[in-house]
């Protein structure tokens, strides 16, 4: 079938050099535009990251700085990048998390404010988890090979809910927990009180850089205020606010940081 489309949509997918958005760079990008009428026009690069590409992420993706050594680095191409996505949607596998915050981030280094606010933005990962229904019974057939008798009764469901549970620990014990980003989250463990850590962990930016605490106020989740909240480190510390916004972390942290403390000071 072809997309009802009012505007283009852009497909796009980059590699980089890393998970961090504020440090890491593109060293591939590519983009597929389909047009309302149909047409469709691709573009794809490698892009000269001007830093060092890690053994470890060569070997996931494939490009070695000898690959890019002679490659347009992305300022040189921004002008053209953003010409080609103007006034498109975007759409992606996991672009939400990590390659729309990072495209923005190189844009922004490029002196260019790629605007987002007023695009679809049409994530297919997000559409797979919610159509493909990760029930119980899909977790009993997964989980214990088991196929669930008498679903949605309670005590059926409740009895078949502990015996996944129970292969759930068994499954990933020892095994490293980590969110769309790579952000380490903690070792699963059969342990009640770390598997509730892991799975109640709430971010506030995308980098995880702040977290919801159980009373849900913004929280530092790193450095030497982690665990305090951030009016609590506003009263206490302004100036780190000043540190933050001119350290190297990524746009959307200090975005959230400063919507935080203008509340703060809109309420006091």
């Amino acid at each position: 079938m072809n997309l009802n489309l009012k505007t283009p949509i852009a497909f796009f997918d980059l590699e980089s050099t890393g998970t961090n958005i504020s440090t890491d760079r593109i060293v591939e990008v590519s983009i597929l535009k389909v047009h309302p009428n149909g047409k469709e026009e691709i573009k794809t690069a490698l892009i000269n990251p001007t830093i060092p590409i890690p053994r470890e992420v060569s070997l996931i993706h494939g490009i070695y700085d000898e690959d890019v050594k002679d490659s347009p680095t992305f300022k040189a191409l921004s002008k053209d990048l953003h010409q080609f996505l103007a006034g498109a949607d975007l759409a992606g596998f996991n672009v939400l998390k990590f390659d729309i915050p990072l495209l923005v981030e190189e844009f922004l280094r490029s002196g260019i404010d790629f605007d987002i606010e007023k695009r679809n933005i049409l994530d297919a990962q997000k559409i797979f988890h919610m159509m493909e229904k990760r029930n119980l019974a899909a977790a009993y057939k997964f989980y214990c090979g088991k196929t669930l008798e008498n679903a949605h009764s309670a005590e059926a469901d409740t009895i078949a809910t502990y015996e996944v549970f129970k292969a759930q620990v068994e499954r990933y014990n020892g095994e490293e927990a980590e969110d769309l980003l790579g952000n380490k989250l903690g070792v699963f463990e059969n342990d009640m009180k770390k598997i509730h850590s892991i799975l109640n962990e709430k971010m506030v930016d995308l980098a995880g850089r702040f977290i919801f605490n159980q009373s849900g106020e913004e929280c530092f989740n790193f450095g030497k205020h982690k665990g305090k909240t951030i009016e609590q480190v506003l009263k206490e510390e302004p100036s780190y606010y000043d540190w933050m916004m001119k350290g190297d972390f990524p746009l959307d942290t200090k975005r959230k940081f400063t919507q935080v403390k203008l509340r703060a000071f809109n309420q006091h």
